[in-house]
């Protein structure tokens, strides 16, 4: 107990003193989840709006596929990355396993069907309350897809934050993809994995606490764009 205690000491003071190591790995790991987020919101939000507001051949079959992708293994999505992106792969030549990059890709493709299922039923539920008006207005498709988006948005930032969430806790596909290579692609996740696996409690403790705190974050900010959405 006294030293479970002392590691949790002193995982405070690596988080006040803003321990160099702590503090890479707190960033890459930001600049990775936020990226692929960014990338999933602009692939996801369009998508998922398009697939709720328009008729088309295979409609069934592209929500059954956005709703079946969000239940998929994040070690399955990191090997498909990983094959596309090794040597032998169709984008090998570009580079990119072990890196930065093909974490955020990783990320994006798990990322991408959660945002987008979400919004096809946001925008759905929307669609009926203004698809008399947009039908006597003559909207055309870019015009339904922006309105439904807009008159969504706050439902739309919950999703947002939402996938900001699942991908800040997202441990296998990273580590298949980015090989958590120290001072490169090591992020919180992994960091703590190895560093628990080591017995170094203190690192792991310190970025573990981080993450919940970065956790209860987003559901807070969640929590307040609901409240602001009623008020």
């Amino acid at each position: 107990m006294h030293e479970f205690g002392a590691a949790f000491a002193t995982a405070f003071r690596l988080i006040t003193a803003l321990d160099p190591d702590l503090v890479r790995i707190v960033g890459l790991s930001l600049r990775v989840s936020l990226t692929a987020v960014a990338l999933s919101a602009l692939i996801g939000l369009p998508l998922g709006a398009a697939v709720a507001a328009f008729r088309f051949p295979g409609r069934r079959a592209v929500t059954l596929l956005l709703n079946t992708a969000m239940g998929l293994p994040p070690v399955v999505i990191g090997l498909i990355v990983y094959l596309i992106l090794s040597r032998s792969g169709p984008l090998g030549v570009l580079g990119l396993l072990f890196t930065p990059t093909a974490m955020i890709v990783a990320q994006t493709v798990l990322i991408v069907p959660i945002i987008a299922a979400l919004t096809r039923q946001v925008a759905e539920d929307l669609l009926e309350e203004y698809e008399d008006l947009l039908r006597v207005m003559g909207a055309g498709p870019l015009t339904t897809l922006i309105t439904l988006l807009s008159e969504a948005r706050w439902s739309l930032l919950t999703t947002v934050l939402a996938g900001f969430g699942r991908a800040s806790a997202e441990v296998g596909a990273v580590m298949i993809v980015g090989g958590n290579i120290d001072r490169v692609t090591r992020v919180m996740t992994t960091a703590i994995a190895l560093e628990t696996s080591k017995g170094d409690l203190p690192l792991a403790l310190g970025l573990g606490v981080i993450l919940m705190a970065l956790s209860l974050t987003v559901n807070l900010a969640a929590a307040l764009v609901r409240e602001a959405r009623r008020a």
